[in-house]
């Protein structure tokens, strides 16, 4: 059989953690920031896990991380 090929967009926006969640990065934070409010600004900067309805996609997207 051979190895299963990572879906390359997939790794660069999910990464595993130890427990076996998915961390993703928020949207809406790289242009038109001007009319944004800084506490807006400030909460799109900290990281989310992904839904547990996304967990199984993510995982077959995944399959060695």
């Amino acid at each position: 059989m051979p190895k299963m090929k990572t879906r390359r967009a997939a790794a660069k926006r999910f990464t595993a953690t130890g427990t076996g969640e998915y961390k993703r990065n928020k949207a809406f934070k790289s242009h038109i920031l001007e009319k944004k409010a800084p506490k807006r600004k400030r909460n799109l900067r900290k990281a989310a896990m992904i839904t547990a309805a996304d967990h199984t996609r993510v995982r077959r997207m995944l399959p060695y991380a």
